[in-house]
């Protein structure tokens, strides 16, 4: 009698365990059918949470929610009144977990000034941390890099120009940073200076005749960062990368790679066999010339930007802080689309010169405006808050 009662307490013991495994791998009993079918969850998030989730269209909920549903293909939708909307389009199966965690923008953004000098032009640092202003009387270091930016913040003197000759034209200068982003050669028609970034360059060192060997010097350094970030991707991606891709910039967490094809090729796979529930977006691993990719080295997804438009240099398309999107500058609005190319939303179509935008590291995108050019001769930096 015993010996019953246990193999019964093992049986009911085993059947549980089943029972439950079973229920967290996503199996219900369908009392319609009287059968037992598999189903897939949607894990929807957001930032700002408390958003409208639509499923095909109809009211699912809030998030942060998951939803359980049968494998089927569906247009998931979230929706918050006074922001961007985001959608996308989802092929669930059975016992797996879609992560959707879409990032909606402000419909109408805060616009606070920075700077309060008059601007002729600005040039951001390749990592976007900080702006090199040339004012009338100055060249400034502006710190986009600060967590938290204060209202007309201390700006840090690079040089005066009365100690360069008076017939530079700002406006043509060109700038080219260091690896570090600490020093800068300035490039004014007449001459071309080496100035730091970090002080009061008081007597600034002219390097005409033997800049194109420090620039020179400073490619290689690059190129060996970039190596060496590449070692981090799949096995002999970084051979395809030097032989096909002209990298334009590393996501900011080093995981995925904003780059514009120079040869025609074919990426193939890097990650077998291939990862189940990620990215869905369709990919395009045959690269072709002069057309910009972004490749994601966590899923070994490649994914082309299929606008034949978009710009092509740091000034005009550039990260986000999160490494999930990318900013651009198109058609004088500034958007903001997925790193797969999905979800373009507009966040800033006001006025901006010169086309110069830079987002900041916590979210927010910097842009040279002139307000009121009845008063004011030139513009200055201002915050655009869209997040």
């Amino acid at each position: 009698m015993k010996i019953l009662l246990r193999i019964i307490l093992l049986l009911l013991f085993f059947t549980t365990l089943f029972l439950i495994i079973s229920y967290a791998r996503g199996y219900r009993f369908d009392f319609a059918k009287r059968s037992v079918k598999s189903t897939g969850i949607i894990s929807v998030t957001s930032n700002p949470k408390a958003a409208k989730i639509f499923i095909n269209s109809e009211l699912k909920g809030v998030t942060d929610t998951n939803l359980t549903l049968t494998p089927d293909n569906y247009l998931v939708e979230v929706k918050k009144d006074g922001y961007t909307s985001w959608s996308k389009k989802i092929n669930l199966k059975g016992e797996l977990v879609i992560n959707v965690d879409p990032v909606l923008f402000p419909i109408n953004p805060s616009l606070s000034p920075l700077t309060n000098l008059g601007i002729i032009k600005a040039v951001a640092t390749e990592d976007g941390d900080k702006i090199v202003i040339f004012a009338t009387d100055f060249i400034y270091l502006f710190d986009a890099g600060k967590k938290t930016l204060p209202f007309f913040p201390p700006l840090n003197k690079i040089i005066d120009l009365s100690l360069l000759p008076n017939t530079i034209d700002l406006i043509k200068t060109t700038v080219i940073f260091s690896p570090d982003q600490k020093q800068a050669i300035f490039e004014f028609t007449e001459a071309s200076y080496l100035l730091s970034l970090q002080e009061d360059n008081l007597n600034p060192l002219e390097v005409t005749l033997s800049k194109d060997t420090l620039i020179e010097a400073w490619q290689k350094e690059k190129t060996k960062n970039f190596d060496k970030i590449l070692e981090t991707f799949p096995k002999n991606f970084d051979k395809i990368a030097s032989d096909s891709f002209s990298i334009i910039a590393f996501s900011p967490n080093e995981t995925k790679l904003l780059y514009q094809a120079k040869n025609d090729a074919d990426i193939p796979l890097m990650i077998e066999p291939i990862l189940i529930a990620t990215n869905q977006t369709t990919e395009e691993r045959s690269i072709k010339k002069g057309r910009i990719y972004v490749y994601d080295r966590k899923e070994d997804k490649n994914f082309l930007l299929t606008n034949n438009q978009l710009p092509i240099t740091n000034n005009q398309i550039k990260w986000y802080f999160d490494s999930r999107h990318l900013v651009v500058e198109q058609n004088k609005k500034i958007a903001i689309i997925d790193y797969d190319d999905m979800n373009k939303q507009t966040v800033y179509s006001g006025p901006f010169e010169n086309s110069f935008f830079n987002p900041t590291n916590d979210g927010k995108v910097i842009v040279l405006v002139n307000l009121n050019s009845q008063v004011n001769e030139l513009p200055d930096l201002y915050l655009v808050g869209i997040r």
